[in-house]
């Protein structure tokens, strides 16, 4: 699946995007799967009430299910103005 990352997210980890291959059940699952690769991502999702997700293209939260999914998003949340 396409993981993206935006603003903050994307500076922390160095990457806009990764392709990447899990066995994670669900969204929480993969911020575990991912915070153990190195450093970088767990700072970026050390906090995770400062940080939103969209799977497929859906605002969604971080318990939602993996299966079949294309794409997760990682952001902050966003204000208007």
């Amino acid at each position: 699946m396409d993981v993206l990352y935006f603003a903050w997210v994307r500076e922390r980890i160095g990457l806009p995007k990764e392709r990447i291959e899990t066995t994670a059940a669900t969204v929480a699952e993969l911020v575990e799967e991912l915070k153990a690769r190195e450093e970088r991502y767990e700072a970026a999702f050390a906090d995770l009430s400062a940080l939103r997700v969209a799977v497929d293209q859906e605002l969604t939260d971080f318990d939602a299910p993996l299966a079949g999914v294309r794409e997760v998003a990682f952001f902050p949340p966003m204000t208007g103005g």
